[in-house]
């Protein structure tokens, strides 16, 4: 995660929205990395406050992924 090392001392959020990593928050550098590092687990319920959609909405996203995944591992 050497991008974030190289965020954090430059005290400026990730610019790079095609890495994995990047999300969507400021606070935390734009990094899922650090959202992790600082906060351990989020709930679904945290995840749709911080993208400002709904608990459903996150809900159905986990669901069609889960369902994805099933379906590849079958």
């Amino acid at each position: 995660m050497k991008c974030l090392e190289e965020c954090i001392a430059k005290k400026q959020a990730c610019t790079q929205k095609e890495c994995r990593l990047w999300i969507n928050f400021k606070e935390e550098y734009n990094c899922i990395g650090e959202t992790v590092r600082r906060n351990g687990k989020l709930t679904l319920r945290d995840v749709a406050k911080r993208m400002g959609v709904s608990f459903v909405r996150i809900k159905q996203i986990q669901d069609a992924a889960i369902k994805k995944i099933r379906k590849k591992c079958i």
